[in-house]
C-alpha cells in the first residue's frame, strides 16, 4: 500500500516560486509513476505534471510548460513540483498521485492513478 503525502503549500505573492513535495509511506515514490494534479475553486481536478519511474520521462500540461518542473529526489525519496512565477490563477489544491503501472494514454487522467494524497493548498495573492 502506498500513501502519498504532499507538503510545501502556502500563501505566496504573484511572481513568487514554490516547491511542493510528495513523499509516501510503504514504497519510494521514485520507483513509481507519479503525477501532480490541481483543483481550482469550483473546478474539476486537472493534470499538472507527470514523471516516470526513475525520472526518465516527464510530461506537463501545455499551459504550464516552462513554469513548472517535476523531479524526483532519490536521497529524500520524494517527487517535487517546482513552480515558478506563480499567478493568482495557480491558486488551487495540489494533489500528488502514484501508480504502479502506467500507460501513456492515462498519464493525464486521474483514473490512471491508484493512490492519492490529501492535497496541499496553494494560494497566490495578486
Amino acid at each position: 500500500q502506498v500513501q502519498p503525502v504532499e507538503s510545501g503549500g502556502g500563501l505566496v505573492q504573484a511572481g513568487d516560486s514554490l516547491t511542493l513535495s510528495c513523499a509516501a509511506s510503504g514504497r519510494t515514490l521514485v520507483d513509481l509513476s507519479v503525477g501532480w494534479f490541481r483543483q481550482r475553486p469550483g473546478e474539476e481536478r486537472l493534470f499538472v505534471a507527470f514523471i516516470s519511474p526513475s525520472g526518465s520521462w516527464t510530461s506537463y500540461a501545455d499551459s504550464l510548460k516552462g513554469r513548472f518542473t517535476i523531479s524526483g529526489d532519490n536521497a529524500k525519496r520524494t517527487v517535487n513540483l517546482q513552480m515558478n512565477n506563480l499567478q493568482p490563477e495557480d491558486t488551487a489544491v495540489y494533489y500528488c498521485a502514484a501508480a504502479t503501472i502506467m500507460s501513456t494514454e492515462n498519464v493525464q487522467k486521474g483514473s490512471g492513478y491508484d493512490y492519492w494524497g490529501q492535497g496541499t493548498r496553494v494560494t497566490v495573492s495578486s
